[in-house]
């Protein structure tokens, strides 16, 4: 194993400790009060967002702990759609997220008007609560967000929604959905962040011409959304085998060039009509956010609020993103 690579797994065990260190560290949201499990406004009538990893862990206990527990700012029975957020917003979680990923972006886009709705899919165990989902099976997975959309839709009496995915969430699970399932007459906008498109070698360990064939067979059983993200795996070639994208859909990816998960960090940009590839890097060396840090980062945000609300753009600025940590 070369330097560089034990430097890039020894950062994936510590992003996977992070939530836990963050009990030692003050958290800094944009309002100063904590929010409960289901999130509560602040006296400014606000969310507060924490723009950094230790955003994770109030939803981390919160999944682990309370009954029907989701997101900050998502699953609001009284949010009301509004000309200028015409159409609710589904998140879609990574792989091994059940909602608590989405601590900043949540409540990020309901305090900026959305009607937020979060579920979780791709559980392989017999509990509901467990924290680490999206494990199961992809196509029954894309099942799942199908009849979910289908709920979401009826709710809100609409034909159409947004979708914003991370990881799994932003590539294979919700592409099998628009590809084979009729996503496509229902979904508006698609974002993704870090997407697992095309699916990933892992830094270049588990290629198709190396380990990768094995490691499908060997995670397939237990893991199955694991093997089938591997780069060439059968379902990967089925999904993107006739082309990135469908008529319909706008297709937005919000990418950074220090992924050392969902790689090469190119593998996530598409190719088609309708499609907007955003590197966060573009003119922002100081943006180092990676697969993680990715989804606390204001400036991520600020570009999914960007292409939801496309009328309302403004320019995104540059600031300081750390790896695994996320801004400030």
């Amino acid at each position: 194993m070369t330097v560089t690579t034990r430097g890039r797994v020894v950062g994936l065990l510590l992003g996977a400790l992070l939530p836990v260190l963050g009990l030692l560290a003050p958290a800094h949201a944009d309002e100063p009060p904590a929010p409960t499990p289901n999130g509560t406004t602040s006296s400014s009538g606000q969310l507060p967002v924490t723009w950094n990893a230790t955003a994770w862990l109030p939803g981390l206990l919160g999944r682990t702990l309370v009954p029907g527990w989701h997101p900050p700012g998502s699953n609001d029975p009284d949010c009301q759609l509004t000309p200028a957020r015409p159409r609710p917003v589904v998140l879609v979680n990574f792989t091994i997220g059940s909602g608590w990923e989405w601590g900043a972006g949540s409540p990020f886009l309901a305090n900026n008007g959305f009607c937020v709705r979060n579920f979780t899919y791709g559980n392989v165990t017999p509990l509901p609560n467990f924290p680490l989902q999206a494990l199961g099976d992809i196509e029954k997975s894309a099942r799942e967000l199908a009849a979910y959309v289908d709920r979401v839709r009826a709710e809100f009496g609409v034909a159409k929604v947004d979708l914003v995915g991370w990881s799994q969430g932003g590539g294979m699970t919700p592409h099998y959905y628009i590809n084979f399932l009729g996503g496509a007459d229902e979904v508006h906008t698609f974002i993704g962040i870090a997407p697992g498109n095309h699916g990933s070698d892992v830094n270049g360990v588990v290629r198709p011409t190396t380990l990768g064939p094995v490691w499908q067979l060997l995670l397939r059983p237990f893991l199955p959304a694991l093997a089938q993200q591997i780069t060439g795996s059968e379902l990967e070639r089925r999904i993107y085998g006739d082309g990135d994208t469908r008529p319909g859909p706008r297709y937005v990816t919000i990418v950074t060039q220090h992924d050392e998960i969902a790689t090469p960090y190119t593998s996530q940009f598409l190719d088609g009509p309708g499609v907007t590839n955003i590197l966060l890097q573009d003119g922002c060396p100081a943006d180092q956010s990676e697969h993680l840090s990715i989804g606390v980062s204001r400036r991520t945000w600020g570009f999914v609020l960007n292409e939801l609300a496309p009328a309302e753009a403004a320019p995104v600025p540059c600031i300081p993103v750390l790896p695994l940590w996320g801004s400030n």
